[in-house]
């Protein structure tokens, strides 16, 4: 099959700045990305469904006006939450990175859209914005289907909301129900943020839904960097795996 016959919708606009990597990275793997304001969406929320995968990706959409992603994430819930809905149900894969995972959750679409919302991202811990390398593992029970075959991953990481809580008091049933479910996906080798058990990135039940705020799409500048590469397209970093596991999948399903 042609790239063309695996289009993605990657958002862009209204604070959102990492839409042309985040592209990128699909392209490399394999994929058709379109780039799409998220005005032009919400004008027209079905054309949505002409898609095989979307991206949130990362940035300060609406400035983090009234908390990160609140804004877009409210926009996005009352034009167009069947939408949202019925792309999940149709298997098809989402990725909402740092503040994309931070309008997923206000969304209600992670841990799960058909439950009641349990989790949120809060502001870190010790007060301060985080602009590091970090190392991850992914947990040994995740289904997560854009992290298949990865066991750990380092990435960049560069939020000031990233400390992922569960609802007051249920905390630690919810994290064991996530486990049990594969749901946690993955978790900082060091504690960077507060977030709980180290979480750095959580799926819904399908596998196909991935929030994570460490940048994935981040291996052309900030990765090629690191190695000096003097051709940064063509020096993908580890990152990329994220992204050739999921049009991996979508060639296999068709």
């Amino acid at each position: 099959m042609s790239a063309n016959q695996y289009p993605i919708l990657v958002l862009c606009g209204d604070g959102i700045n990492c839409e042309r990597e985040t592209a990128l990275a699909f392209e490399v793997a394999g994929g058709s990305p379109h780039i799409m304001h998220v005005n032009d969406l919400l004008a027209q929320p079905e054309r949505l469904h002409d898609y095989s995968g979307m991206a949130f990706p990362g940035g300060f959409s609406f400035g983090d006006d009234l908390g990160a992603g609140l804004v877009l994430g409210l926009k996005l819930r009352q034009t167009m939450g069947d939408h949202l809905r019925r792309f999940i149900a149709d298997q098809k894969p989402i990725i909402g990175i740092c503040n994309g995972f931070q309008v997923l959750s206000k969304l209600g679409l992670l841990p799960d859209f058909s439950g009641p919302r349990s989790m949120a991202l809060a502001p870190n811990i010790h007060g301060q914005f985080i602009d590091r390398w970090v190392k991850m593992d992914i947990h040994t029970n995740s289904i997560c289907k854009w992290t298949t075959g990865i066991s750990s991953i380092e990435l960049p990481v560069r939020h000031g909301e990233g400390r992922v809580v569960f609802t007051k008091g249920q905390a630690k049933s919810i994290f064991e129900q996530l486990v049990a479910n594969g749901q946690v996906v993955l978790q900082y080798q060091e504690d960077i943020n507060g977030s709980y058990e180290n979480i750095a990135g959580i799926c819904d039940p399908t596998g196909l839904v991935l929030g994570l705020m460490p940048h994935p799409e981040a291996y052309l500048f900030q990765g090629t960097r690191r190695t000096l590469s003097a051709k940064p397209a063509l020096s993908a970093g580890e990152g990329q795996a994220l992204f050739q596991n999921i049009l991996n999948h979508l060639r296999a399903a068709a």
